[in-house]
This record gives structure tokens, sequence and C-alpha cells, in this order.
């Protein structure tokens, strides 16, 4: 009878334990999260005290709401399930994360990238933890937050000629936020070369920025006008021009190719390739930019710009940057500068 022997393969343990020890952090990170966005005060955050009274009106008889169907539906939900506020803020949040997951997993997919995914996760949520503009997703500007990368990851398919998935995701945030579909109707022109779009977002840019597009909404179209005029017209947020929103904004279109020379050439190129649907993002705002909370206008843009520059760092070329124990360690201490950028509103 012939001996048998198991061998054990040292490598496959190893890329076993990183796995398991990155999901561990990943859901350790995410749940913190929750907690830290589900038990904040009912005035931390401008739409916070609103959201909260019409989930507790529910159940109490008929409630009329201009709220969008998807969002109105998950909070029925939520509130069926006998949820308090506490936990319909946290449910919101979790949901946040999951467009995350969803967004990311099809930006890696793009990429062409087969392996490692949770390590890529561990970098978005790192950068996304450390933004401003994700606090203000989580806390401000909820529907739309939820909304944000549905959105980035429907032109993503679009770019793709995944028609019938760019139909689904953006449905479903337009069902939680309606402002979604001004960057679905632009979405035709990721059917243009990347030279031939770069130079339409280059016009609109200095179109945007010498307030031309301001005066060119205003007299061809005043209806349009005076609807952007007037959300929240006693805003104390600055209207007009914002030049450095405009500045800010470009800068994280140019980083990867600022940065090409750190991550491999076909990467490189791929991550070029996909700041496409970045820019398609920046159209409204060049658009309509100029009214009332035009910072809201970026948010999808902004948030998408974690994802692109979470690629860059984990696709580059010095090792410790790709490490597991250097992504999760940023991470957990992502998770800190996120809970005091929640609990003092620190938000752009």
């Amino acid at each position: 009878m012939n001996n048998v022997s198991i061998t054990h393969d040292p490598d496959s343990a190893a890329a076993t334990a990183r796995v398991m020890l990155s999901a561990m952090v990943i859901a350790a990170a995410a749940a913190f999260a929750c907690v830290v966005v589900g038990t904040r005060g009912i005035d931390v955050g401008t739409d916070t005290r609103t959201y909260a009274e019409f989930f507790l009106s529910l159940g109490h008889g008929p409630v009329t709401t201009r709220l969008e169907p998807g969002f109105v539906l998950m909070t029925r939900l939520l509130r069926y399930l006998g949820l308090g506020v506490a936990g319909y803020q946290a449910a919101l949040f979790a949901f946040l994360l999951f467009t995350v997951v969803l967004s990311s997993r099809k930006y890696f997919d793009y990429l062409g990238e087969p392996r490692r995914y949770l390590g890529y996760l561990m970098a978005c949520l790192a950068l996304l933890y450390l933004s401003p503009m994700f606090v203000n997703a989580s806390i401000n500007t909820v529907r739309q937050g939820m909304a944000s990368l549905l959105v980035f990851t429907a032109l993503l398919c679009f770019r793709q000629r995944q028609w019938w998935q760019f139909l689904l995701y953006g449905a479903l945030a337009s069902s939680l936020h309606y402002s979604s579909l001004l960057y679905l109707v632009f979405a035709p022109a990721l059917l243009l070369r990347q030279r031939v779009l770069r130079i339409l977002a280059g016009v609109a840019f200095v179109v945007y920025c010498s307030g031309l597009s301001e005066l060119l909404v205003r007299v061809t179209v005043p209806v349009v006008y005076n609807i952007v005029m007037d959300y929240v017209p006693n805003a104390t947020f600055r209207a007009g021009t914002r030049l450095d929103f405009a500045a800010f904004s470009i800068f994280w279109y140019a980083l990867p190719y600022l940065g090409a020379k750190l991550v491999p050439a076909r990467m490189a190129e791929k991550i070029q390739e996909s700041t496409a649907v970045y820019l398609v993002l920046l159209l409204p705002f060049f658009a309509i930019g100029w009214g009332n909370f035009s910072n809201r206008y970026l948010l999808p843009a902004w948030l998408s710009a974690s994802l692109v520059v979470a690629a860059l760092v984990f696709h580059s070329r010095v090792a410790f940057l790709r490490s597991p124990l250097f992504l999760g360690a940023l991470l957990i201490a992502a998770c800190g500068v996120y809970a005091y950028y929640v609990n003092h509103m620190v938000i752009i």
C-alpha cells in the first residue's frame, strides 16, 4: 500500500489569513462607522431632524411627502422592522456603505484586476472616511449620498456598453434622489472619444469659470435659472461662480495623469480611461454650479474620486502602499478621523 503524503502550502495559508484579516478589519470599520452615524445627535447634520421626524411620522396615518419613492419605500420598510431613530440612521448609512461595495467592485472589475479586491476595498473606505465630502453624504445630503456612487456605477456601465445595468443602476439612483437624472442625461458624452470629451469638458470649465454659464442659462432658459436660484433661497452657503470648487475638482481629474509613473503602465492607462466618467460627472456643475449649495452638484464626482485615488494607491509600484497591513492600519486610523468629522460636522 502506497503512503500518501499531504503537504501544507504555506503561501495558500498566508493568503487565506490575509483575506480573513482584511474582511475582519472592513467589518469592524463598517460597524464602527454605523454606530457613529446612527447615534449622532439630532442636530448633527442639517437634515437629520427632518429625516427623523419623517421616519417617526410613518404609521400614524397618511403621510404626504415630496421625497423620492425609493427612499420612502426604504424608510417604510425600516419603520416596519421596528427600528428607532438611531437604528434608522445607522441603516441608511449601511446602505451608503453597500453602494461603496457595489461601485468599488464594479470599478475594480473594470480595471481588470482579478485578485485582492478586499485590499482595494480597504483603500476605498479609508480614503472615503478621510474625505469631508463623504461626511456630507453621511449626515447632510443623505439621499443624494446614497445615490451618488450608484450614478458613478451607472455611467461606468454605460461606458462599457452594458445598457441594462446602466438602466438598473440609473433607475435605483433616481429613485433615491431625482438629481441623479442630471448626470444620467450626460451619459451619451461617454460615446465620444477621450480626447473629444476632454476638449468638451475643458470648454465647459472655461465657460463656467468665466461666469458665462450663469449668463447663458439666465438669458436662454430663465425657467431653469429661477429653479436653480430658488433652491433654498435663504441659504447662507455662497452662490455664484465657485472657482475654488472648479479648481479642486479638476485637480482630481489631473491626478491620475500626474501620478501615472507610480503605477504599472497598463493600469495607469485603464485608470486614465476611467476619468472620462469623472468628467461627465462634472458637467452638471459646469452648467448650473453657480446656484445655492453648488457643492451638491459635485458630490458624485468627489465621492468617485476616492475610488480612483484608491486604485492609484492599491496598484502603486511602492510595495508598502499595497501591503494589507498598511491598508488595514490606514483604515483603522481613518475611523478615528471619520468619527471626529461627524461629531464636529467637518464637511465640504
